[in-house]
């Protein structure tokens, strides 16, 4: 094997290393911020704010099921 072979396989050894390293750490924040989401989610309760309690009061929304 000539040394211009030698390097050119170890040249593409480390491309593909950079491009698998770059698309694990995207995979991985795509979990990351994914689990925030869910954690988002799940920790929180919004506290109850004034709404109308009955239709065309007011001329505003309404919950559909208000929860306070």
């Amino acid at each position: 094997m000539s040394a211009s072979a030698d390097g050119e396989t170890r040249r593409r050894g480390g491309r593909k290393a950079f491009w698998l390293a770059l698309a694990g750490v995207l995979a991985g924040g795509l979990i990351l911020a994914n689990a925030h989401l869910v954690y988002v989610a799940i920790g929180s309760q919004p506290d109850c704010v004034p709404h109308a309690k009955s239709a065309g009061e007011a001329g505003g929304f309404r919950a559909a099921r208000p929860s306070c």
